[in-house]
């Protein structure tokens, strides 16, 4: 018997899902770190609630890429047993959390990206990926809502929480960058009708994150830099312990279940 290797195309997609899936998945992380620990018990349930979307987001999103590179591994397998180099999420989402002002802008400007991506995913040949966008797209929208009211609410509050929030915006903007990289596998997906170049996306997030910014009287950029190396496996010092914490009980129990 033989097994059949997918093709091109399908290793490609099973990369670029991958990305999505570990970009969900780390910025979950993160996110649950403020859970007890948010300015309000409102926003504590509020991020708490973001991050299980994004869990789900991710286990969707690795499943099918272990699916569809035909190795057979689970969400699980992808999420507990690689190592930190065989991550491919953005460096973006795995940024510490800093104050809460830190915090919103990188929800700002990851759920703009989320939900422009999503939207057009919804139009993918994958039948799988085009189902999931739907659902995250409608999830990833309030979330995205979020961000932007705490943004403006933020700016336009007391000198202090103006400052930092425009301090917070100095430090995220430069890593939004790597969200739309456009680099050879982007290049050959193009077209497929599987997945979209992010870089096509570029120019409406522009617009509508400095739509909120104004709102918010605060600015961003020009950036005199920009991250990258995330989806090519090269992550900051703060990812090895984020992802050690992530990985610590299946490490101590391999193959435990609930």
């Amino acid at each position: 018997m033989t097994v059949d290797e997918p093709d091109r195309t399908e290793r490609d997609l099973a990369e670029f899902v991958l990305r999505l899936g570990d970009d969900a998945l780390v910025l979950s992380q993160r996110l649950c770190a403020w859970v007890t620990n948010a300015p309000t018990v409102e926003e504590d349930l509020a991020l708490s609630n973001i991050a299980l979307d994004l869990l789900g987001h991710a286990r969707v999103l690795l499943g099918h890429a272990g699916a569809l590179d035909g190795s057979g591994r689970s969400e699980d397998d992808l999420a507990y047993g690689r190592t930190e180099r065989a991550f491919r999420n953005c460096l973006l989402v795995e940024l510490p959390n800093g104050d809460f002002a830190v915090t919103v802008a990188r929800q700002l400007a990851y759920t703009h990206y989320a939900r422009l991506l999503y939207g057009a995913l919804e139009k993918s040949t994958d039948p799988v990926l085009a189902a999931f966008a739907v659902r995250a797209a409608q999830e990833v929208e309030y979330h995205r809502m979020h961000a932007a009211q705490w943004t403006v609410r933020l700016g336009r509050g007391t000198a202090e929480s103006r400052r930092r929030m425009q301090a917070g915006l100095d430090l995220v903007w430069p890593y939004a960058a790597e969200l739309f990289e456009n680099d050879e596998l982007a290049h050959r997906l193009d077209g497929t009708g599987g997945a979209v170049d992010p870089a096509r996306l570029r120019a409406a997030w522009d617009e509508e994150t400095a739509g909120v910014l104004a709102d918010a009287r605060l600015t961003a950029g020009p950036v005199s830099w920009r991250a990258t190396g995330g989806r090519a496996g090269l992550h900051t010092e703060e990812f090895g312990p984020l992802l050690a914490e992530l990985q610590s009980v299946h490490r101590q129990y391999p193959g435990g279940t609930w």
